[in-house]
């Protein structure tokens, strides 16, 4: 048994979501949002985290971590659990982090999503966006809309991620899952294959460079249904995202593009909750409409979450009122609004709830989350 395998059995004995491994520090688990340090273990050395991470990723994979700095993998724990891994290179060392995969997939229902949301997996075509920072359930979202296609339709589902999270097996639809770096050295190579595979349903499971922005559009424009999630955290940010990622010169024609092929933008973020232990997720709903078509074309963003709250009838609906609804039925606290709200004066009476230590968390993952999407427009 690798060494690792204590510390994930005990992530999920407590209910965990994350392993942290850091050279100078114990392990440390975050279980319903909140880190976690184990006690009773060590402070691990540069030396001990050589021999556990080589001995978790194999030979192969951990040549090529001290070759490129880091490494993205999947990890099983036997028949328990899959874990989705990442290691890393730090100021005092290397680093990993392990993220549970569940291996049930959760229906839309189960996962609390709004049944408007429920209608995903019959969409035909168009352009699906799941956004949100990292670790707010956008996988978990995306796994269960392909499961219900799988269970549901004959349809042919390509999935291209890094690396590949949950395992879908064919059953009414066939199922082809690529892993990028072991199946394909890159998502814009993966989604040039796919519009010679004939493709139904196209999963993109992060959206990196602008090569593979355009062909999940592209791909979207031919009348195939493709799934994709992006690091922003509002609908009218994902739409600004999308276009300033290409040249001036091609915008006009991005906007034209997207504007015709954009079907939906589901933000969320997962909250910590107030009524019982665990986390609940929180949604910003977009969908199309004629309206939306032209705020996209004409460059005028900042209506958008104008269109969201005309839209309420259709199953519309901003951050900021699911964090308002979930607050007020008593599922999360003031602080856990404020702190994750877009408009933080709607909620600036619980500010003095919340201390300069989780101030300065948010303003970290903010920053963290602003430079992430800023390398991928470099």
């Amino acid at each position: 048994m690798a060494h690792i395998d204590k510390w994930l059995q005990q992530l999920l004995d407590q209910e965990g979501s994350d392993l942290h491994l850091r050279s100078g520090l114990k392990p440390m688990m975050r279980v319903h949002g909140v880190m976690n340090e184990l006690e009773d273990e060590p402070v691990l050395t540069q030396e001990m985290m050589g021999s556990i991470l080589s001995e978790a990723s194999g030979e192969k994979r951990w040549e090529r971590f001290k070759e490129k700095r880091d490494l993205d993998f999947a990890y099983s724990l036997g028949e328990k659990a899959r874990f989705r891994v990442n290691y890393l290179e730090q100021i005092d060392g290397h680093g990993a982090v392990l993220r549970l995969i569940p291996f049930n997939v959760l229906s839309l229902k189960k996962l609390g999503a709004p049944e408007t949301l429920w209608n995903l997996p019959r969409y035909r075509a168009g352009l699906v966006l799941v956004t949100g920072p990292t670790g707010s359930g956008k996988s978990t979202t995306l796994a269960a809309i392909i499961d219900e296609i799988n269970q549901t339709q004959e349809r042919h589902v390509v999935t291209i991620e890094d690396p590949i999270e949950f395992v879908h097996q064919s059953q009414r639809s066939v199922i082809t899952q690529r892993e990028v770096g072991a199946d394909t050295p890159s998502f814009s190579r993966a989604l040039g294959d796919a519009l010679r595979e004939d493709p139904d349903v196209v999963l993109v499971g992060e959206m990196r460079d602008l090569e593979t922005i355009a062909l999940a559009i592209t791909l979207a424009e031919t009348g195939v249904l493709v799934f994709a999630t992006l690091h922003t955290n509002s609908a009218a940010k994902t739409v600004d995202r999308l276009i300033d990622v290409f040249p001036a010169k091609q915008q006009q024609q991005v906007r034209t593009m997207l504007s015709e092929s954009l079907s939906c933008i589901v933000a969320q973020q997962l909250l910590r909750r107030a009524d019982k232990p665990g986390r609940i997720a929180a949604h910003e709903i977009l969908f199309s409409s004629k309206a939306l078509a032209s705020v996209i074309r004409e460059g005028k963003t900042e209506k958008i979450n104008d269109l969201i709250l005309q839209g309420r009838n259709r199953g519309m609906i901003d951050m900021d009122t699911t964090l308002n609804d979930l607050l007020q039925a008593g599922k999360i606290n003031g602080e856990e609004a404020y702190m994750k709200s877009l408009d933080k004066q709607r909620f600036a009476e619980y500010f003095e709830e919340i201390s300069d230590d989780q101030l300065d968390s948010q303003r970290q993952r903010e920053k963290e989350e602003t430079q992430a999407m800023e390398s991928l427009m470099e």
